[in-house]
């Protein structure tokens, strides 16, 4: 790549011949008549008005900002992917994130296919050397002709134009350069072109009424490790929840969980163990609390608080995990794994109710089935998981984003709502999302239409799936059902489970027929009415009244009039039916003499409901800066 590096340099000097100029015309001319897209420039790299201008940029030398570029390269288009670091693979390689989150289908294939599929037999494995995932990487960029990839550029800010982004600025040995492009697609980790270009997004957990999002993890590197002994110990201890393979091993819960970190901001939870060439692991398991991801001290603080905690994290493992006799401490990734920030919002925002249901899109563009996995965000809680699907799509909208033309986002970055990037943010869903970013912005430019314009056109819409069909990625269609389809209390739960408080793990078991707690009841109340912004009394006079472990139907319709504005004292199993409630909750109300929690789902759904808070939005969509 370094031959195209000196490319663009001397590039600087030699077309500023009007000579030169010329010849170039009379060139570009003679392509453009010829070409199978009459739209676009065809040459590598053209001089436009002394302008850098390219097809397409692609921001973010990450594994989603490379599939984008490869993508957008083979389908003809003259492409520059930018990156700040000195190589490719981003969280990856210097995050040094090595065991993938695999996404299957109910038949065991996988369904990230394409240019994630590419990568993933060159690495041989759901676990990967660091240094073989570099090499990949960039042999997937130097096999595009029409691909320029300049390292150590930073990017600085958007070119606008009246709500179009014409480019981006951007730092490079010590230098301020300008690149033009028709499209532009931001593949940075924390959707950094579209926030500076103006794109709404919201922070973290906020869209669920919650400040902190999943917490980050800075991954350990450890040698010594006896992988035969350990894969031994799993095979026949049988350990629960734990598992091995050639060069993946996790689990180790019952061990792990006795750890007591030395600062109050780590956790170290089940590891994932990755399995490097020369026989070190990669491990994947501290938590790090209370990290502000734009501040770059916080960050830094955050690396220096699990460099610190290490040597105490391997001393134990060396006692208490298998393998790890004589396991020592190498070092830590150079960079922190950023597992939340923000979320742009997009023509579509993928919810969880997408995820969990299972939804096929008109316009899906890629393809995922993780489970929805959310990290703790606290020392107060344990993160968790709120359900896993069969397979859902997201549509090509999620990578559209508002306000701004001729942009996309891929990635985690892209319009997921928190909990539904609990799943779509793993880095195979996200090259699949830049590998449809890439074909999208080639049919655009074929069509001469914007990316929000196509996604509006079936037509177009069919011709990208079509196309990223041909380049052997997988889009669907598909049809299939889930665990609440057609249950009674389906719509309370649609209205619960996106603020977080329907979790059913990975078995999704929504035990819609047990009883539930006087204590879990309250919770759940008081969890809902909160995160949904509604003043609720300081405190509720349910000492002395509410007696029993399980709470009754009409105890649980006092406590909501309560929270509603009653001021009755006390239940009455014979007062009448308050008008707000429905006539799903009516129905099964003498179902049992104790709240089920199905029943208990749905008097509190028609409680928000009358308080006008159901489906209201947690964050004004206009609002662009969150800080």
């Amino acid at each position: 790549m370094k031959s195209k590096e000196r490319w663009i340099n001397i590039r600087h000097g030699i077309l500023k011949s009007p000579v030169m100029i010329l010849i170039l015309a009379l060139v570009l001319v003679g392509l453009l008549a010829g070409s199978l897209y009459p739209t676009m420039g065809v040459l590598r790299e053209m001089r436009y008005r002394d302008k850098d201008f390219f097809d397409v940029i692609v921001v973010g030398g990450e594994p989603e900002g490379v599939a984008a570029a490869v993508s957008a390269a083979r389908n003809g288009a003259n492409t520059l992917l930018l990156e700040s670091r000195d190589g490719l693979g981003g969280l990856m390689t210097y995050g040094m994130l090595n065991s993938i989150d695999m996404n299957f289908g109910p038949d065991g294939d996988i369904v990230t296919k394409g240019i994630f599929q590419e990568f993933y037999r060159a690495v041989q494995g759901d676990s990967f050397d660091v240094e073989e995932a570099k090499v990949v990487f960039r042999r997937l960029v130097e096999r595009e002709p029409r691909l320029y990839v300049l390292y150590n550029t930073r990017f600085i800010a958007p070119v606008l134009d009246r709500g179009v982004i014409r480019g981006v600025r951007v730092s490079r040995n010590g230098s301020e350069y300008t690149y033009y492009a028709r499209r532009v697609i931001d593949a940075t980790q924390d959707g950094d072109v579209a926030a500076a270009s103006g794109v709404p997004y919201t922070w973290n957990a906020e869209d669920r009424g919650l400040s902190a999002g999943m917490a980050p993890t800075l991954v350990l590197h450890i040698g010594g490790v006896d992988w035969d002994t350990m894969a031994d110990a799993i095979r026949k201890d049988r350990i629960p929840d734990t598992g091995v393979t050639e060069t993946s091993a996790w689990g180790f819960w019952p061990q792990m969980r006795q750890y007591k970190p030395q600062s109050p901001r780590i956790r170290v939870r089940a590891p994932n163990i990755g399995r490097q060439r020369d026989g070190s692991v990669l491990i994947n398991a501290v938590l790090i609390f209370g990290v502000d991801s734009r501040n770059p001290a916080s960050r830094a603080e955050a690396i220096a608080l699990v460099e610190a905690e290490a040597p105490y994290i391997v001393d134990f493992m060396r006692q208490h995990v298998p393998g790890f006799g004589s396991a020592y401490f190498i070092g830590t990734a150079p960079e922190l794994y950023i597992r939340e920030s923000r979320h742009t919002i997009g023509e579509y925002i993928l919810t969880v109710n997408d995820v969990l249901e299972n939804r096929y899109f008109p316009d899906t563009v890629a393809v995922g089935s993780y489970p929805v996995d959310i990290q703790a965000s606290g020392p107060d809680n344990w993160g968790f998981a709120v359900g896993k699907p069969i397979m859902y799509g997201i549509p090509f909208r999620s990578l559209v984003p508002l306000k701004v033309d001729n942009l996309m986002v891929v990635g985690r970055a892209a319009s997921f709502t928190s909990l539904a990037a609990g799943s779509a943010r793993v880095i195979p869903v996200g090259m699949a999302t830049g590998e449809a970013a890439g074909v999208a912005a080639v049919v655009s430019l074929r069509h001469d239409v914007t990316p929000r314009q196509l996604a509006y056109n079936q037509a177009l819409v069919s011709e990208v799936q079509q196309m990223l069909k041909k380049q052997g990625a997988y889009v669907g269609p598909f049809n299939f059902s889930h665990p609440m389809d057609g249950h009674w209390a389906n719509p309370a739960v649609r209205v619960l489970r996106p603020l977080g408080l329907v979790s059913v793990g990975y078995s999704n078991n929504y035990q819609l027929d047990e009883l539930i707690k006087v204590k879990s009841f309250m919770n759940l109340t008081w969890e809902a009415f909160k995160r949904r912004g509604y003043k609720l009394p300081e405190r509720l006079p349910i000492e002395g009244v509410l007696k029993e472990e399980y709470i009754t139907p009409a105890e649980a319709l006092w406590v909501l009039e309560r929270v509603l504005g009653s001021t009755h004292a006390a239940p009455d199993p014979g007062a009448p039916l308050p008008t707000w409630l429905g006539s799903t909750a009516r129905e099964h109300l003498g179902d049992s003499e104790n709240l089920q929690r199905a029943l208990a789902y749905t008097l509190l759904a028609d409680a928000l409901h009358a308080a006008g808070i159901a489906e209201k939005p947690l964050v004004d969509p206009v609002r662009v800066d969150l800080r």
